[in-house]
């Protein structure tokens, strides 16, 4: 429960209990200071975002501490992960490479991995144009320039096309 749960992470931090065994559940929302030492079993099996969320759960005071991976990959992506797990500590560069691995998933779905289908950009390699794309948009409907009869042929392929898709 809940509560047990709350008891036990009191127990930890208050030195009652030396060891703590765990799922992913102390991912996040977890402040442990003297924590010092943690083992991540079939750490290739963790998407790079997790493995740097529970390897941050270790070095929050000033004594040195320690994230062991311990791995047996059996797939080229698994061996990849591993691989960039030890070159950087970087949350950013990380992320960048999760989502260059696993691709964003379905943003209006329930999908949570691979790659949009977008009909001319690639979302990895073409996020800046598609950052530039979406500022010019919004400055269109801001500005009220959308609106006029200018873009009424593009409003109309939106309004057609894209407000009533659906995204099942």
């Amino acid at each position: 429960s809940a509560d047990e749960k709350d008891e036990v992470m009191q127990k930890f931090s208050n030195h009652e209990i030396n060891v703590l065994v765990s799922t992913t559940v102390v991912e996040v929302g977890v402040n442990v200071p003297n924590a010092t030492f943690m083992m991540i079993y079939d750490a290739d099996r963790f998407g790079l975002s997790t493995l740097h969320q529970l390897r941050g759960r270790v070095g929050r005071s000033d004594q040195q501490s320690y994230c062991v991976l311990i791995a047996s990959p059996k797939t080229e992506t698994g061996i990849e992960r591993m691989t960039i797990m030890t070159q950087t500590t970087d949350g950013f560069e990380l992320s960048e490479r999760d989502l260059e691995m696993r691709g964003p998933g379905d943003f209006f779905g329930v999908k949570q991995s691979g790659l949009p289908d977008f009909l001319v950009a690639n979302l990895v390699e073409d996020y800046r144009m598609l950052e530039v794309a979406r500022d010019e948009a919004a400055e269109l409907i801001q500005s009220g320039v959308f609106f006029e009869n200018t873009y009424q042929h593009l409003r109309h392929f939106v309004e057609e096309n894209l407000l009533h898709r659906s995204f099942d």
